[in-house]
């Protein structure tokens, strides 16, 4: 079956941001990946000191930053008003999610009524809820953004 003139370039204008995206999102993972273990290697085993330590602690993060760098770029290069929506739409229930969640347990952890939880664990409640977002966005719009 073959694509009306509309759906052809509908595809066409959501597809060059989404391989952009896909390969910003793919570089930052692999950065990620590799970096996580090698710091955890380097710095459990003492083979490194000083600095050298901020540097590789830091990397991890830099590389999830780069993942919101590259889906804020993507709203940015996005033609279609509609996709571009969802993706905003999507990008603020993450949000609203994610800092709703950390500062109830923030309040909760400051009257000591729940245990302390590492700070990275924001970022990661922030994707559950732009995962979230997308199931929201295919539920009441019958598409979750173009991929995303």
């Amino acid at each position: 079956m073959q694509l009306a003139a509309s759906e052809r370039s509908l595809s066409m204008a959501t597809s060059l941001p989404i391989r952009r995206y896909n390969r910003r999102l793919a570089s930052a993972m692999v950065i990620y990946v590799i970096s996580l273990f090698a710091a955890k290697y380097l710095i459990s085993r003492g083979m490194v000191e000083g600095p050298i330590i901020w540097i590789l602690g830091s990397v991890p993060g830099l590389a999830v930053a780069s993942v919101f760098y590259a889906i804020a770029k993507l709203i940015i290069e996005q033609k279609d008003e509609f996709i571009r929506m969802l993706i905003v739409r999507q990008t603020l229930i993450a949000t609203g999610v994610a800092l709703s969640i950390a500062t109830v347990w923030g309040f909760l952890e400051n009257f000591g009524l729940v245990a302390h939880v590492d700070a990275y664990w924001i970022a990661v409640i922030w994707f559950t809820g732009f995962g979230l977002g997308g199931l929201i966005n295919r539920f009441t719009h019958g598409t979750s953004g173009a991929g995303c």
